[in-house]
């Protein structure tokens, strides 16, 4: 009977306390954020100082035979605005097309509007006053 009792005692799950439970998480919240930073990194547009052309790596730039998909620390040196004619260090990193707008800790609020990209809310708000017409022109049939 006391071989099947220790038997017991070894296979109990080990219970985490609460601080425990929130050091993991913060642990496998912050691999996923360092994760997805370096995944997206190469995809980040790049916006000039002087005109605001945006560089995009998906398009590249067929003014300079550039193809499409190169990352912007990949042009060469002697790569210069297409628009202004400036150089490459005149450009500041804006991120990636496809990222909502706005800081990280502030996407939770907003009834998760904050989450949306700048398309999507477009989308979103002109979709709405094009119900909202329609709906108050439908009046007009009502006798």
């Amino acid at each position: 009977m006391t071989g099947n009792l220790g038997y017991l005692i070894l296979a109990k799950p080990k219970i985490m306390s609460e601080q425990e439970e929130r050091e993991q998480t913060d642990l496998v919240e912050a691999e996923i954020d360092q994760a997805e930073e370096e995944d997206t990194t190469d995809l980040d547009r790049h916006e000039c100082r002087s005109c605001g052309y945006v560089y995009e790596p998906t398009k590249g730039d067929e003014k300079r035979d550039v193809l499409p998909g190169t990352p912007f620390d990949d042009l060469p040196a002697t790569w210069r605005c297409p628009v202004c004619n400036a150089k490459k260090v005149a450009f500041v990193n804006i991120g990636p097309a496809s990222l909502a707008s706005g800081f990280k800790e502030n996407l939770g609020f907003g009834l998760g509007v904050n989450s949306l990209t700048p398309t999507q809310k477009n989308l979103l708000i002109f979709g709405a006053l094009g119900l909202g017409f329609l709906f108050f022109i439908s009046l007009y049939g009502l006798q």
